[in-house]
């Protein structure tokens, strides 16, 4: 496809119904389960957290504690199952990678000039390559929203598959920053962008601007997904990141999950939560379940 057909393309596709979208994620967020299934959902969402620390003062001991908690999350509960992965800067994956080592739990990296993503793309490429060679099976890219909102589109398409080619055996994980994008119309375009270039999962958020992710704004990139596999044949998972903190909002969004894309796409494979805050309170449930009392926030490490 060329760079005018590529344009003519996303800036074709069918505007978002706004009102629409976000009277549907709120029905759908007002949804009750029942108990068992309750259970069933905190031990799935648990499964589905990246747990990351992506801060300036990350050390090596701090990677390895968060990495202890990834594979038991709670120690008193061997039943409590892993997380999907550990997410870090590029120079602690070989930390991630080694502390990890025969858990199963992958190890990502945000690359590419995160979170801005203003970079040349020979550094953008570079951190991707690094990150990889260190063990890093997934890739977290940020898009350069100044380029999209610009009208870059092509410049955009071409970073990603630039990147996505950098990552080898690596799953790549395009990051929109859905804050700055403005409009729903922006999320639905960039979401088939990104699929187009080759992106294994889309991404909501940084976790650095708010607002961060939203039930509406994953709405529409989960209707993308499931439009571009009926389309396709090829299917591309979802994650959204930030603002993500309790058992209540986890559950929203798999309820969301099953009702837009579908129950293919209720798996660590597919779906994601990238909420490192979220998993105590998904802990402090599932214990209150099982034992009928709270075990109080500090009872499990921060992270």
């Amino acid at each position: 496809m060329s760079g005018s057909e590529l344009r003519a393309f996303l800036l074709g596709l069918p505007g978002v119904d706004q009102v629409g979208v976000e009277e549907r994620a709120a029905r759908l967020a007002s949804r009750s389960i029942k108990t068992s299934a309750k259970a069933e959902a905190i031990d799935l969402a648990i499964s589905m957290v990246d747990l990351t620390t992506l801060e300036g003062a990350d050390t090596p001991g701090k990677v390895r504690a968060l990495c202890a908690k990834a594979a038991h999350p709670d120690p008193s509960d061997p039943g409590v199952p892993k997380v999907a992965a550990v997410c870090v800067y590029p120079d602690l994956v070989g930390v991630a990678v080694e502390a990890l080592e025969g858990t199963g739990i992958v190890v990502a990296s945000v690359a590419t000039s995160f979170p801005s993503g203003r970079a040349p793309l020979e550094a953008k490429l570079a951190d991707t390559r690094a990150a990889v060679a260190a063990g890093a099976g997934e890739i977290d890219m940020v898009i350069d929203r100044g380029a999209f909102l610009a009208g870059d589109l092509v410049k955009v398409f071409e970073e990603i598959v630039a990147v996505r080619r950098a990552c080898g055996p690596a799953h790549l994980k395009v990051i929109f920053e859905t804050g700055e994008l403005v409009t729903l119309d922006n999320v639905r375009r960039v979401s088939w962008l990104a699929m187009r270039a080759g992106a294994d999962f889309i991404k909501t958020s940084t976790g650095k601007v708010a607002p961060a992710a939203t039930l509406p704004v994953t709405l529409v990139m989960l209707e993308a997904v499931r439009d571009f596999h009926a389309a396709t044949g090829r299917r591309v998972g979802v994650k959204p990141a930030g603002g993500i903190r309790t058992t209540k909002d986890a559950i929203k969004y798999l309820v969301l999950v099953n009702e837009t894309a579908g129950a293919d796409w209720l798996s660590p494979e597919w779906f994601r939560l990238g909420a490192s805050s979220l998993l105590n309170d998904l802990l402090m449930q599932r214990r209150k379940l099982s034992t009928g009392v709270y075990s109080g926030p500090d009872y499990f490490s921060l992270d």
